[in-house]
């Protein structure tokens, strides 16, 4: 968990850390605040990444100004990325399976961005917040009842 070098999951894919714990802390704060849940669509990649969420409006420039602000306090804040094992039958108590692969093994993986965010996650991550960088909110549009957001790392 403590690379910043991009790494191969398990569908061979690159991922960089910096940014997959970046979109930890965007989902978790868009399901606190709008309670309609994590993206259900996300493209994360080195450069820039693209969350889609459904939201009934859009999010004003005010909005998405305090996101990137609340996030850029989180990684000043410097707070440990750690991980937990559990049982299938203990995440069903606390998370939204859905997502869960089928044949996915008993034992899954719950990532915690300090006290910030919790999530069932098999990516790469950092090992404390300040090993982000500087998260930047690109551009965002509404349409049709889904945000996007697009955000950078800097």
């Amino acid at each position: 968990m403590n690379e910043t070098t991009p790494v191969l999951n398990e569908h061979n894919k690159q991922e960089y850390p910096p940014m997959h714990t970046a979109e930890h802390l965007l989902n978790g704060e868009m399901a606190r605040r709008y309670g309609h849940g994590r993206a259900f669509s996300a493209h994360i990649e080195r450069k820039k990444s693209k969350l889609d969420y459904h939201l009934p409006a859009a999010l004003n420039d005010d909005e998405l100004r305090s996101l990137e602000d609340y996030i850029n306090s989180i990684i000043r804040e410097n707070v440990e990325v750690t991980e937990e094992f559990i049982t299938q039958s203990e995440a069903m108590e606390r998370f939204d399976m859905s997502r869960l692969p089928e044949g996915a093994s008993d034992t899954v993986r719950v990532v915690h961005v300090g006290d910030y965010d919790q999530c069932l996650c098999a990516g790469s991550h950092v090992s404390r917040t300040g090993e982000i960088g500087v998260f930047r909110i690109t551009s965002s549009r509404w349409q049709d009842g889904v945000q996007r957001i697009v955000f950078k790392l800097g």
